[in-house]
This record gives structure tokens, sequence and C-alpha cells, in this order.
């Protein structure tokens, strides 16, 4: 064993740690959870048995078929949240409905737990969006220059181009205002030479 050995495995740990980032931040990564994880309890509640001492407490009810098809349902629909994220809204509008139905159907929701977790999950799949994937610097724009990045890896604004400067019109005589602010083109007008009326 050298002593290079734990750098190297904090470098694979890095590795993994990033390219798990960047797979989560492209898909909804907590809502799929949530919603994963409220159909544990709905789906086990009804066929668990808790032993105090020695008796038995069974939770089975009338309907745990169904508890145990809705508990799978909302596991299936967190998977495909994650793996699927382009169905989303179906996935977070189905959550939603199967939560509210464990409420009747499955110990009131898996004794609320599951029901809080499968609607919050249901509700972080309706309001996630997803984002534009940040362009790295080394990356060639359509002209093939590179893109300067900033530190976070996204690309810099671009540079607004600076607008030449028009050039002014040039007149051949200076334009002279009188005392009763008439042009000398306007007094060459007017008859006699008076000024303005009103």
């Amino acid at each position: 064993m050298s002593a290079e050995t734990p750098v190297q495995s904090a470098g694979n740990f890095a590795r993994l740690r990033l390219r798990f980032h960047d797979w989560r931040g492209t898909r909804p990564f907590w809502a799929g959870l949530f919603t994963l994880l409220g159909g544990v309890p709905i789906a086990y509640f009804p066929y668990a048995t808790f032993k105090l001492g020695t008796m038995s407490i069974a939770m089975s009810t009338t309907a745990g078929a169904g508890s145990l098809i809705i508990g799978a349902l909302l596991i299936t629909l967190g998977l495909t949240m994650w793996f699927q994220s382009a169905t989303r809204i179906f996935a977070g509008v189905a959550a939603i409905i199967l939560a509210l139905v464990s409420l009747v159907v499955s110990n009131i929701g898996g004794f609320i737990v599951g029901f809080l977790l499968a609607l919050v999950g249901g509700a972080l799949a309706l309001s996630w969006a997803p984002v534009g994937k940040p362009v790295k610097a080394a990356a060639a724009t359509g002209a093939g220059q590179p893109v300067p990045a900033t530190g976070d890896g996204y690309p810099a604004a671009p540079a607004v181009p600076a607008v030449p400067a028009q050039p002014q019109p040039a007149y051949d005589t200076p334009v002279e205002h009188t005392a009763d602010g008439a042009t000398d083109g306007e007094r060459a007008e007017k008859p006699n030479g008076g000024s303005r009326v009103g």
C-alpha cells in the first residue's frame, strides 16, 4: 500500500460525487426521492405486525392489496421522475392523486407519513423545470471562437459590440439666432424682416 492510495481514492470519490451532482441536476431528483419514500410506508404498514412483549399488533386492513398497489405505483412514479424526466407532469399529478387515495385505502395514508411524502414529491415534480446545461470554457461557438467562462463554469455574458459614432452633418454656414429667437433664414422669409406676431 503506497502513500498515494488515499489521495487516489479521494479523487475517485470526488469524481463520483461530481457525476452524481450533474446527474441529479438534470432531473427532478428530490421529487422522485420523496415520492419513492412516500410509497414505502403506504405499502408496508398494512402488512406489518408489531410485537409489544407477548402482544402482537397487526395493522392489516381489508384493502391491503390496494395499499400494496398504491405503494408500488408511487415507487414506480418516483423512479419514473428520475429516469424519464420528460413525464414529470404526468408523474406528479398521478403521485398527488394516489397520495389522496391512500388516505382512504391505506391506514390514513401510511399514518400520514406516506401521504405527506408523496404529496410533496408530486408537487415538486410539477414545479420542477429543466435548466440549460452550462457551457464549458473550451466549448466552441458557431463562429469557432472559445466561449469565456466565469468561475462557476457558466459562460460569461457576451460583450456588447461598440456602436460606431455617427458622423454629424456638416453645415455650410453656422445658424445664428436673433434676439427674438428666429434664425436668419426665417427672418429672410418674413416680409419686411419683422418679428413674429403671437
